[in-house]
């Protein structure tokens, strides 16, 4: 029996998972070639240079200024990007993962059904809500069925199925939820490391052109500061996004959680008061 409840789960499981296993790869791949072309023919293009010396002109852009900072500027594109592209892609599997409607009225409606022992009701809002929240309300709803059917386990033993049956769906819905995740937490780290590397590269080119014998050479010596500056503002822009959507994920993934312990709690709640 419990085989054949954890099926909507599973199918679930199955529907829900990436067709490509190596999307998160070719994001980053993708993001790195588009951050190349951009840094050199965009950003490093003459018209963006006093004189149209890409080397030793005056950047008369904000582009060209960015060009100016360096191997880097590439590197912490490419993690921007894969910041951007992820979080769309987390933004479309959490509004699925929600359903249809409003989780929180979903689950009021679940709970009005119990309340009147109409488990058969209860599965169909399943249905119509559809997405991660509702797979797992519905197992836990056929568990429930099917233990109020059953004559022989005591009634501790039923709840306790009920509730194993809804912790085992999650096991299996949240790693679909949980997804890419982890790239966003590590760009948020590592893009202030990378941006904290362009900046002492930067800065050890300005002291190289202030330790020049006679005057400094006062190209070098703008383009090492650019490095430092350009490199700073880049990253940290890119790891306060990360870590900004990280949160906001984290806590949408929360609030499914909590939605979920609570139809729980009301299935073992009810199935006590109405089952012997």
């Amino acid at each position: 029996m419990a085989k054949a409840t954890n099926a909507p789960a599973k199918a679930a499981k199955t529907a829900n998972k990436p067709s490509n296993e190596f999307f998160a790869p070719a994001v980053i791949i993708i993001a790195l070639i588009l951050a190349e072309i951009i840094f050199h023919f965009v950003m490093g293009a003459a018209s963006n240079f006093e004189n149209g010396d890409v080397e030793k002109g005056h950047p008369l852009t904000g582009m060209g200024t960015a060009y100016k900072g360096g191997f880097i500027v590439p590197i912490l594109m490419t993690l921007l990007f894969c910041v951007i592209v992820f979080s769309i892609e987390r933004i479309l599997t959490l509004s699925a993962a929600s359903g249809k409607g409003s989780a929180i009225d979903f689950i009021r409606k679940v709970q009005y059904n119990l309340a009147g022992n109409n488990v058969d009701a209860a599965i169909a809002e399943c249905d119509k809500q559809k997405g991660s929240v509702a797979n797992v309300v519905r197992s836990g709803l056929v568990k429930y069925k099917a233990m109020a059917a059953d004559t022989e386990l005591p009634k501790d033993q039923k709840i306790m199925a009920i509730h194993q049956e809804i912790e085992e769906s999650t096991a299996l819905e949240m790693p679909i939820l949980e997804k890419n995740l982890p790239i966003l937490s590590t760009i948020a780290t590592i893009g202030t490391l990378v941006a904290l590397l362009g900046t002492v590269l930067g800065m050890i080119r300005a002291f190289s052109a202030m330790a020049t014998t006679g005057s400094p050479d006062t190209v070098a010596l703008s383009t090492g500061i650019s490095e430092a500056l350009i490199n700073t503002a880049f990253g940290i822009g890119t790891s306060a996004l990360a870590i900004i959507m990280y949160n906001y994920f984290t806590t949408r993934i929360d609030g499914m959680s909590y939605r979920i312990d609570e139809a729980g709690f009301s299935m073992g709640q009810t199935f006590a008061t109405h089952n012997k």
